[in-house]
């Protein structure tokens, strides 16, 4: 998969430096995926949520801070929306991010 806006997830990193080996994981993994549907990123990760077709969630560093991503599988995309703590996730509307 494409990742586009990674730069977001290594500002985050550098502000939250327990959070690097994870997102640096996901990253990794996630670059060399190929995932064609939900079920495909579900079977990756089974603690992912799918909201909506294009939407899911992922839990960094241990369900310590929240990725929200949006991915085309048409086009072998994961577009970074956002990443930060749950309080912050609490304050945003992941469907429309």
């Amino acid at each position: 998969m494409h990742v586009i806006a990674g730069k977001t997830l290594r500002q985050f990193w550098e502000r939250y430096p327990d959070a690097a080996p994870s997102l640096r994981a996901w990253l990794k993994r996630t670059e060399n995926a190929h995932w064609a549907s939900p079920q495909a990123v579900k079977d990756d990760y089974p603690s992912a949520s799918i909201i909506g077709e294009d939407r899911v969630v992922f839990n960094i560093k241990g369900n310590h801070y929240r990725l929200v991503v949006h991915i085309p599988y048409q086009f072998g995309q994961v577009y970074i929306r956002f990443i930060g703590t749950h309080a912050e996730y609490d304050r945003i509307s992941a469907t429309e991010v």
